[in-house]
């Protein structure tokens, strides 16, 4: 982890979620080399553009996270669906269809965090 995203102070929950995401992750990388690499090379594999998108990927990603409950997912699948382009109507339609299927677990996620990730993401943008 640079030095520099080690002392940015966080400046809304879903800043603070991919923070501590960012700082996890280094720390595993630093103790698991070999694992955090291979880990890496795989998903960036998985989530580049083929016959799918990259912005499908993520709108995919997205609805699995919800579904699996798993918040510091939600919020980077988030970032990643803005990131590749998407519009908060595709994002919100996308975990439409997780909801579909999830149900009420899923919706809950969907009308708080997704809401409130798009919000806090598109405010760090600017």
């Amino acid at each position: 982890m640079k030095q520099n995203e080690m002392n940015e102070q966080p400046g809304s929950p879903t800043e603070e979620a991919l923070m501590d995401y960012k700082h996890g992750l280094g720390i595993f990388t630093e103790k698991m080399p070999d694992v955090a690499r291979k880990y890496n090379a795989f998903t960036e594999s998985c989530f580049k553009a083929g016959k799918l998108s990259k912005k499908e990927k993520q709108l995919i990603a997205l609805g699995i996270s919800i579904y699996s409950q798993d918040e510091y997912c939600i919020i980077y699948h988030t970032k990643g669906c803005l990131d590749q382009g998407c519009t908060e109507e595709e994002i919100l339609e996308s975990v439409g269809v997780c909801a579909a299927f999830g149900g009420g677990a899923a919706m809950s996620q969907s009308v708080t965090l997704v809401q409130e990730a798009i919000s806090d993401l598109s405010q760090m943008k600017h």
